[in-house]
């Protein structure tokens, strides 16, 4: 099996591929309003912006970290949008040296918002000469190598640094430190992400009922971008089968054919926890001999299947290994026996 195509086919992974570009583009909201869910998030973010707005200032850094797929950038768009200043958009992984995080900042105007995805992967070097820059607005820049090397220091004008991360943890503690505002978003209920679907289905011109948007929005791992990237498949469906409209029906016909159960387990997630009861007696097992048995790497497991496995308590990670929970056991229609009965 050649678990590297999965991955990459997969329709419930949560990772930004090139094929959200476009969907993605047209469907965010641009204004506070319009954004679903997340409401202590947006809460707190209405205040802190009226009153950087009132004192004429630009807003606080802010970290928002969480899950993929949950609108970080989304959020970060929309606090540009809501504060009237340019948003520019960058990755941790695109800043490879001091010099190209220089260029970006000095071509900041007064108040803009500079957007940082993947913020835990800049290199130190670079984090070294964002220190100033989002305490003091200044650059110190080195001219010059050896004796003759000396420091020069630039102005910057005021901005907001925005960072989003999937790892909090992997961020520095003095990086951390330096954002007045961090917020962690939330995985959403199935009725907001039902609203999200329908707001969604209205753009793309496609009519969905309650009942078809709350079954693609229970099915959608608690995520915004799966429920747009599931909506998008079923109205293929509803445009064959049930003349455009998406209903329960045609919702669970295209959801059914995509092979995503009832909770949002695609066929990979279900092939995890079968391998590991048949093969190991439903663990402890070690996550390289996972990997093995099903071709898929270890890194992906980790980072892509085993967070929504373990949060609806399916798997469980013990100092022994990999452990499939009685839960697991039972949603996949297996009888429990040997040392799994201990658990």
């Amino acid at each position: 099996m050649n678990g590297e195509m999965d991955f990459e086919s997969r329709i419930v992974a949560s990772g930004y591929t090139p094929e959200d570009t476009n969907i993605e583009l047209s469907l965010r909201p641009q204004q506070l309003d319009d954004y679903i869910g997340q409401e202590k998030v947006k809460e707190n973010l209405r205040i802190y912006i009226e009153a950087a707005k009132n004192r004429g200032e630009p807003l606080d850094h802010v970290l928002l970290y969480g899950p993929p797929g949950l609108g970080k950038t989304t959020l970060a768009g929309i606090i540009a949008n809501e504060m009237g200043v340019n948003f520019r958009v960058t990755s941790g992984p695109a800043i490879e040296k001091p010099g190209d995080l220089a260029a970006l900042l000095t071509n900041l105007n007064d108040g803009d918002v500079l957007f940082v995805d993947e913020i835990h992967r800049l290199s130190r070097a670079v984090e070294e000469v964002l220190y100033p820059a989002m305490e003091d607005n200044a650059l110190d820049i080195i001219i010059g190598k050896g004796p003759s090397a000396r420091s020069i220091r630039l102005d910057l004008k005021r901005f907001t640094l925005i960072g989003a991360t999937t790892r909090a943890g992997q961020l520095s503690a003095p990086l951390r430190d330096r954002f007045g505002v961090i917020f962690r978003l939330e995985l959403y209920t199935p009725e907001e992400l039902s609203g999200i679907v329908k707001r969604s289905a209205g753009i793309l011109n496609i009519e969905a009922d309650d009942e078809g948007a709350l079954e693609i929005a229970s099915r959608s791992r608690g995520t915004p971008r799966i429920a747009n990237r599931l909506l998008k498949r079923a109205r293929d469906f509803a445009q064959v089968f049930s003349h455009g409209k998406i209903d329960l029906e045609s919702a669970q016909l295209a959801l059914n054919r995509l092979e995503i159960d009832e909770l949002g387990l695609d066929n990979v997630d279900r092939l995890l926890l079968s391998s590991i009861i048949k093969f190991y007696k439903g663990g402890p097992v070690g996550l390289e001999t996972i990997a093995a048995a099903i071709g898929e790497e270890a890194v992906t497991i980790e980072d892509v299947y085993e967070p929504y496995l373990m949060q609806i308590g399916f798997l469980s990670r013990t100092p022994r290994g990999r452990t499939v929970t009685p839960a697991g056991y039972a949603h996949l229609g297996i009888p429990m026996d040997g040392q799994q009965k201990l658990f």
